[in-house]
């Protein structure tokens, strides 16, 4: 198993692999500032998304989120939809399981003054009790885990334009 690891690990880095908070951090730089607007309508699952945004920022990307005028990127998030549809029912036809589509939209302003505009979204699936109500906990941890989803496709789309960049630079 030892050996397989190790083949593995020479695999990945002849390859040129690097991980995407590698590739990320030259569109980002190490310092970013994150605000996410709370929706009046939609509140409580808004300050979900703030708290996912910014774990996903500090633990999928390795930044530091910082005050506004030490940040080299600022982040600006809100959430733009939240769904629940049923995807299984039992014999009796009622709904055993849900499906969670949560999309955020993010700009992200970068130190140049440019900023990017993204539609991202996230889904996930989760059971109930037949004949019973999604639960307050339930509903917050398949908001979570959505959006968690859609920022790991925010994270994506941002390691590509770090890649687009790399390779615009080498071939100047």
């Amino acid at each position: 198993m030892r050996f397989f690891h190790l083949i593995l690990i020479f695999f990945l880095i002849g390859c040129g692999y690097r991980p995407s908070s590698q590739i990320a951090q030259t569109v980002l730089g190490d310092r970013v500032y994150v605000e996410v607007s709370i929706s009046v309508q939609d509140a409580q699952n808004s300050v979900l998304v703030k708290d996912a945004i910014k774990e996903a920022i500090i633990g999928r990307l390795g930044r530091d989120v910082v005050p506004k005028f030490q940040a080299q990127t600022s982040i600006y998030a809100r959430l733009g939809s939240v769904s629940f549809s049923p995807i299984i029912y039992d014999e009796d036809g009622y709904v055993i399981a849900y499906k969670t589509t949560a999309s955020l939209i993010i700009r992200t302003v970068y130190s140049d003054g440019r900023s990017d505009t993204m539609s991202v979204s996230g889904h996930y699936d989760f059971d109930i009790e037949p004949n019973s109500v999604i639960s307050d906990t339930k509903r917050y941890e398949a908001i979570k885990s959505a959006s968690y989803e859609a920022l790991d496709e925010y994270i994506a789309a941002l390691s590509v334009k770090g890649l687009y960049n790399e390779h615009n630079k080498s071939n100047h």
